[in-house]
Formats: structure tokens, C-alpha cells, sequence
């Protein structure tokens, strides 16, 4: 019987790629290639909101010392907020994955741990958009004559970079909430309405603390989704040391006080009182954090709490200008 001149094709195989953690667990899996949806997801872009509320909250609290609007340094604000938030997600990303703790998280992409970009090529575009806000904040200084903002804006770069960067990160210590209450909250708030009012009426400083409050959620509903993880690698958060019960405690009273607060403004600014609008929201995200099943569910409560956020911060803002 003749030989069959046909000849046998194998596939061509696709290059394996190592997940990051330590080598002898890293798994070969084979890794689809990149997309822009997954630059997006690293983006992070439910944490979004929480950039843009304490813009709008610090804006209505200027507007309060002088009604006249100043949208360029307005703009310019939102655009140190944003740029630095996604700057902040991309570091994370990249540290956390040459460490190997993101390698099972939930949730949005995580370019680094898949193996799928350098970690260099992450790390690079996180640092270009630290200089992209840095290139903002010093518009804002050179047209206010503040210049001494420029440390609080070098500190924002520091802060951010050494939430997971560094040798002793302190969001690895149980510190996260305490400076993203700061640098995310008190920080955003009051330089908003500084440069464009150059006062901080007590307004700004009671929003200011709502804003921050609302980040502490959202780092509580992400850390909680990651508590497992975060145990395994030896990463502790607040959520690691106190546990899940303390923590969705913590969670609710961190989305409720902000509420009371808009309750003693309304007393002044009656609008205010529709910030209550905002726990549409807010209420489903703690029913989640609550009585979620699955650590993908918390997803959802994380981008709820930042749309809380951002539906009470234009309730704030209504009532100061209204």
C-alpha cells in the first residue's frame, strides 16, 4: 500500500506565558493578546467618580466665597484628580504584580500579573500620567501664585506611589484607608476650593470629609473582595488584621456618616437634603457587602460606592450654588 503523500500539520503553538508569584506555583497558561479593553480595565475606571466628587464639592464650596465660576481652574483640578487616580491604578498594578499578589485577584485586568505586558512598560505608563497631573498642578500654581502647592502636589505623587510601591508599602500595613482619607479626600476637597476662592469655609472642610470617607469604602469593598488573597500573600490591610464582620461594619458607617453630614448642611442649604437621592446607590452596595456569595459581586458594590460618591457630591454642589 502506497504511503500517503499527505503530510501531517500541527498547530503552531502559542508562546506559554508564566503568571507572576512565586515560580515554583506559577502555573503555564496560555495568555490571549492584548487589547484596549484590558488597558481600559487596568484603568480602573469605576474608581473614576471618586476623582471627580471632591472636585465638584470643593468647586460648590469656592462658589460659596466667590459665585463667580473659575472653570479653568476648575478643569484643571478634575484633571489633577484623574489623571493621578489612573496613575495611582497602573502603579498598583505594577507593583502588585512583581510582588505576585495579584496573581488570582478578581476584577479588573491586571496587566502585570498576567504576563502579558512588561511590568516595565506598565510601570512607565502609570509614572506618564503622574507627570501628566504634575504638569496640571503646576498650570494651576503658575495662574494662582501658589507656589508652595507644589509640595502638596510632590506629596499626592508620594503618596500614591508608595500606597503598594516601594520596599514598605504602607497599604501593606494596614494604612491605606487613613491616607486615601487624606490625599483622596481632605486633600482634592480643600485644594479645590483654595485655588479658586483662597479661603476653606467650613463647607469644604465637612465635604471634605465625606469625600474621604467614600474613598475608605472603596477601599474596603476592594480589599474585602481581595481578603483571601491578601492573607495567602501576606499583604495587610485593614480588612487582613480586623476581618470581614468589622469590615462590612466599618463599610456602612463609612457610606452613612456622609449622609448625616449632608443632613447638618441641609440645615443651612436645604437642597442639600437630595444628597439623600445618592443612597439609591448607596444602599444596594451595602446589601452587598453584606450578604455577597461570590468575592465578584463585591465588583459591583465598589462601582456602586463610587457612583454614591459622585451623585452626592452633585447634590452638595447644587445646594451651595443653588
Amino acid at each position: 500500500m502506497a504511503a500517503s503523500s499527505k503530510r501531517k500539520t500541527t498547530p503552531a503553538k502559542r508562546k506559554p506565558v508564566r503568571t507572576s508569584g512565586n515560580p515554583a506555583k506559577r502555573p503555564i497558561v496560555e495568555a490571549p493578546p492584548i487589547t484596549a479593553r484590558d488597558w481600559i480595565g487596568a484603568a480602573r475606571l469605576r474608581t473614576l467618580p471618586l476623582a471627580v466628587a471632591p472636585v465638584v464639592i470643593g468647586t460648590g464650596a469656592a462658589q460659596l466665597v466667590d459665585p463667580e465660576l473659575h472653570w479653568v481652574i476648575a478643569l484643571a483640578c478634575l484633571a489633577v484628580a484623574v489623571l493621578l487616580q489612573i496613575g495611582v491604578n497602573f502603579t498598583n498594578d505594577y507593583s502588585d504584580g512583581i510582588r505576585g499578589t495579584d496573581a488570582h485577584r478578581v476584577g479588573p485586568a491586571r496587566l502585570t500579573a498576567s504576563g502579558r505586558v512588561k511590568p516595565k512598560t506598565v510601570l512607565m505608563i502609570g509614572l506618564a500620567f503622574f507627570a501628566l497631573a504634575a504638569l496640571a498642578g503646576l498650570a494651576i500654581v503658575i495662574r494662582t501664585g501658589q507656589w508652595w502647592m507644589l509640595a502638596v502636589g510632590a506629596a499626592c505623587i508620594v503618596a500614591a506611589w508608595f500606597y503598594t510601591g516601594g520596599k514598605r508599602p504602607y497599604g501593606y500595613f494596614g494604612l491605606g484607608e487613613v491616607f486615601v482619607f487624606v490625599f483622596f479626600g481632605l486633600v482634592p476637597v480643600l485644594g479645590t476650593t483654595w485655588v479658586q476662592a483662597f479661603q476653606l469655609p467650613q463647607e469644604a472642610w465637612l465635604g471634605a470629609i465625606a469625600a474621604g470617607l467614600f474613598g475608605c469604602a472603596v477601599l474596603l469593598a476592594n480589599n474585602l473582595r481581595d481578603i483571601d488573597q491578601d492573607r495567602e500573600v501576606g499583604k495587610r490591610t485593614l480588612t487582613v488584621m480586623i476581618g470581614r464582620r468589622a469590615t462590612q461594619a466599618l463599610y456602612t458607617a463609612f457610606i452613612i456618616v456622609p449622609f448625616l453630614i449632608a443632613a447638618l448642611i441641609a440645615l443651612l442649604y436645604p437642597i442639600a437634603w437630595l444628597a439623600l437621592m445618592a443612597l439609591l446607590a448607596g444602599i444596594p452596595a451595602i446589601i452587598i457587602v453584606w450578604s455577597y456569595r461570590q468575592s465578584r459581586e463585591l465588583v459591583v458594590a465598589l462601582g456602586l460606592t463610587s457612583l454614591t460618591a459622585l451623585a452626592y457630591a452633585g447634590a452638595l454642589y447644587w445646594a451651595f450654588v443653588g
